[in-house]
């Protein structure tokens, strides 16, 4: 059976859009092994949530805090999903023109509350902007998708 990865990112510039299609790229990486959604905050729902093995977020940095787009989502799926995704695994990126501190704690604060188990630590592409982060957001596209194929989470 194939497993599934949910990309929620939120990209509201071309440099953003550039790191959640990189991970894109590197999730498709699997040759079809792993089915991939990619969609915006505002278009995920509870049902895609649900459906998923695994989920990856994208977020910017916005005034210490993350998008209200990724905090509309949150919003909108958390009671819907709060019984029934415990222990989903997850992994995020965050575009931080600061240290992305802020950022990371009221994600983590939430998905903690949901119970989802983080697979490694946050990216946080920090300060200016950088073609790396590029590469780095393929690999980890690529990272959670070979995770699933492999059965390691």
């Amino acid at each position: 059976m194939s497993k599934s990865l949910l990309i929620v990112a939120h990209a509201p510039s071309e440099n953003t859009k550039a790191l959640r299609d990189a991970a894109l790229d590197g999730a498709r990486q699997t040759g079809g092994a792993v089915t991939i959604r990619c969609l915006s905050p505002f278009e995920a729902d509870p049902d895609a949530v649900r459906d998923c093995d695994a989920i990856l977020l994208g977020t910017t940095e916005n005034l210490g805090y993350m998008s209200g787009a990724l905090k509309d989502f949150f919003d909108r799926i958390y009671y819907p999903c709060l019984e029934e995704t415990q222990g989903l695994p997850y992994a995020l990126f965050v575009r931080a023109g600061h240290d992305g501190t802020g950022t990371c704690r009221a994600v983590e604060s939430i998905t903690t509350g949901l119970r989802w188990r983080a697979v490694q630590e946050p990216l946080v592409c920090r300060g200016a902007y950088d073609p790396s982060f590029v590469a780095q957001c393929r690999d980890l596209g690529a990272g959670m998708a070979a995770g699933l194929e492999a059965g390691i989470f």
